[in-house]
């Protein structure tokens, strides 16, 4: 598969990069290649292989959903400037 001049001539205004005539006729040579890569890939005859979330079959392991420290609520509200409820009073930013 190949990729015109103006395609990429297109997508870099498309994507505001500012491509000169050199860099066009590299641009074109390099998307041609990947293009073809893909291509094979493609190709590629995947029916039998089945898909996997891991190469590996890695098993991730957990830890116990267990509290593991002690509430401190009331410390570190103390030291707060304001409070109300167990909440932490904030100045209002939206207007």
């Amino acid at each position: 598969m190949s990729i015109s001049r103006a395609d990429i001539e297109k997508v870099a205004v498309l994507a505001r990069i500012k491509v000169d005539g050199e860099q066009v006729s590299a641009l074109e040579k390099d998307l041609g290649n990947i293009l073809d890569l893909v291509d094979q890939l493609s190709a590629a005859d995947t029916d039998s292989v089945e898909p996997m979330a891991h190469p590996l079959d890695a098993v991730q392991r957990l830890r116990p959903d267990v509290v593991t420290e002690t509430n401190q609520r009331e410390a570190f509200q103390s030291i707060a400037p304001a409070t109300e409820d167990g909440l932490y009073l904030v100045p209002k930013v939206i207007e």
